[in-house]
């Protein structure tokens, strides 16, 4: 995703996404519905349960109206902030989860994180955000930006798990212009068809599926920041 895959919507700003989540189409103005981009918790339990313990302090970013952190909230995780560039939706969230602790909803640009410390999260979880900022006006500087912050809220040893339409050339190129340095395992989830999670106000289903000639793959990225020591050797074990 990304320059000729993009059309002329700006993904990267806030009007954009406050229209769409204001929208009945997408379950705003009081319909509560929830929308899964790519994969819902199911899929991506087995990678997630193997690479990052309950306890970790989780960051989602680009939350919107999905069900992914309840869902790990239900499986045991105990600490997950929601950031998201929409206020609109961030309100929503807030409101359908004001009984559930473990989640936090706060409006942010993932382009300027500065209220949170350097090494505040031991996980962050992208679905889809670097692909929108992909396509935002201000691609690909906005994305390296987005980056940048991720790395340094990111705690030594700790993991982003970008989950990514882009080809692994493409992401990596990216994930290298990070100021940070990267430890990469790439996992690819293949299907014939896009399978949402559905709800009332849920898009169409007849735009979000691929001909059926197409073999989708999702690229799944591990990034594990290395933990750097004073005599400039790395250790990349958490």
């Amino acid at each position: 995703m990304g320059g000729a895959d993009c059309n002329s919507t700006d993904f990267g700003a806030a009007a954009y996404w406050d229209a769409r989540y204001s929208s009945p189409s997408t379950g705003g103005k009081g319909r509560g519905g929830f929308f899964d981009w790519y994969q819902a918790y199911p899929a991506l339990r087995p990678i997630l349960r193997a690479c990052v313990p309950t306890s970790s302090r989780v960051l989602m970013l680009g939350c919107g109206n999905s069900l992914l952190s309840e869902d790990m909230v239900k499986d045991g995780y105990e600490d997950i902030v929601n950031m998201d560039i929409s206020s609109v939706v961030i309100e929503q969230m807030k409101e359908k989860h004001m009984d559930i602790p473990q989640l936090t909803y706060m409006q942010m640009d993932v382009r300027d994180m500065s209220l949170f410390a350097d090494g505040s999260f031991d996980c962050v979880i992208d679905k889809g955000t670097l692909d929108a900022m992909m396509c935002g006006d201000d691609a690909p500087h906005g994305a390296s930006r987005m980056l940048e912050e991720v790395a340094r809220i990111m705690r030594p040893g700790g993991i982003y798990m970008l989950i990514t339409y882009g080809a692994p050339k493409e992401r990596l190129t990216l994930l290298n212009q990070a100021r940070c340095r990267w430890e990469v395992e790439l996992y690819i989830m293949r299907k014939f068809e896009i399978h949402y999670l559905h709800s009332e106000g849920a898009p169409d289903p007849s735009i979000l599926f691929l001909p059926c000639y197409l073999l989708l793959c999702y690229n799944i990225f591990m990034c594990m920041r290395y933990l750097l020591h004073p005599l400039g050797t790395t250790d990349s074990n958490p």
